[in-house]
């Protein structure tokens, strides 16, 4: 996709969403996707490879949650994958600092590039399962937000993110369509760990008829020491 082309369509997108994109934002974004699609060649980052769908799927996508997020803030991303949705918020959203957090040392690798690539400052990619990086006491209970996109159900992902939020902070899940079930199964596992359902916005994303729901669970209190248990049992066998 031509650089115009591009512009244009970023710029549209977003201003539907209430977001307005300056040169040097859609410039980041620019090198951001060339720099998707070249790597993805060598590695499996996104099966979504079309410019137009790149745009709304994972770059608008990503930046809806934008709205969330406080003023000179921490966030971490956990199972970022390609970066979605913590690169495109640290385009947009300079004053956040944010940590990508990835099990697969070849998806760091491209967030690393990508990091240096774009010239972005007060943001690093670490490569760790969740379970084992919540049980460092310098980041254990230390973000003001935790968020994820597509990772897990919300029980299991209650558990990968609300330990690493302070007491008062919140955790953003990026969810489909489906969640009715999800909601009602993970309510109990939310409570144990240390927090309550604040809010949930359901949308589509701008000219598409793609639902989108947003969870925002806030820690109410510290969570038990003895979660998130070991690496692989959050997923095997979720909180009930």
């Amino acid at each position: 996709m031509l650089k115009e082309e591009f512009t244009n369509r970023m710029q549209e997108l977003a201003k539907k969403i209430g977001i307005l994109l300056n040169e040097k934002q859609i410039n980041k974004f620019y090198i951001y996707m060339n720099l998707l699609l070249d790597w993805n060649e060598k590695i499996n980052l996104t099966a979504i490879t079309e410019p137009s769908e790149i745009i709304l799927k994972h770059f608008i996508d990503s930046i809806t949650i934008e709205k969330y997020i406080n003023k000179n803030t921490t966030l971490i991303d956990v199972g970022t994958g390609a970066g979605f949705p913590g690169i495109p918020l640290k385009i947009i959203r300079d004053d956040i600092e944010i940590v990508l957090l990835d099990s697969l040392q070849k998806r760091v690798n491209f967030l690393q590039e990508t990091i240096k690539n774009l010239e972005l400052t007060k943001i690093e990619a670490i490569h760790s399962r969740v379970e084992e990086f919540s049980r460092n006491k310098a980041k254990r209970e230390s973000f003001d937000y935790a968020t994820s996109r597509a990772v897990a159900n919300l029980s299991t992902l209650s558990e990968y993110l609300i330990p690493l939020v302070k007491v008062n902070g919140k955790c953003i899940c990026m969810k489909g369509s489906e969640i009715k079930d999800e909601l009602e199964q993970s309510q109990n596992a939310i409570s144990v760990l240390g927090g309550i359902i604040e809010n949930v916005d359901n949308f589509l994303l701008p000219e598409s008829d793609i639902t989108r729901n947003v969870i925002i669970i806030k820690k109410e209190s510290k969570t038990p020491n003895k979660y998130p248990r070991k690496a692989g049992i959050p997923a095997k066998e979720p909180l009930k």
